[in-house]
């Protein structure tokens, strides 16, 4: 059986169109609303700058190999675990961890808007959204 990545490239069946369009508004939207909310909690906006990038560390698993690297990659850029931090804090009254939460799901809706999806074990250009990268001509 064929890898999904691999099946996408022999198929064309890749995000595309209306499709692609609406996931990307997706993203815009959930940029929008966490940055509103960001700015609600009062946290500084150096904090914001300063931990915007660090789910991209989760890139660092591409060293050990691809299939490592897109299992870091994708439990680091889903919604799940900041989404998970959002609620407890709320739920916990722990209100100091809600700005890490927002910063978070920030970076990834960034990350979608700009078309970076969750990643297929082939290799980092293979997301859900799509191959990264120049398009081939055929």
């Amino acid at each position: 059986m064929a890898s999904p990545a691999k099946e996408m490239s022999q198929t064309s069946a890749a995000v595309t169109g209306s499709v692609l369009t609406l996931l990307r508004l997706e993203g815009l939207a959930v940029v929008a609303v966490s940055a509103v909310l960001y700015a609600r909690t009062g946290a500084s906006w150096w904090l914001f700058a300063a931990l915007w990038l660090t789910p991209d560390l989760s890139m660092l698993g591409y060293l050990v190999s691809p299939c490592w690297g897109a299992r870091c990659y994708n439990a680091v850029h889903s919604y799940v675990v900041p989404g998970s931090l959002a609620v407890s804090a709320l739920l916990l009254h722990v209100n100091v961890l809600l700005p890490f939460a927002l910063i978070w799901v920030n970076h990834i809706g960034v990350d979608r808007l700009m078309g970076y999806g969750l990643k297929y074990s082939d290799g980092f250009g293979w997301t859900h959204l799509g191959r990264l990268g120049k398009r081939s001509a055929t």
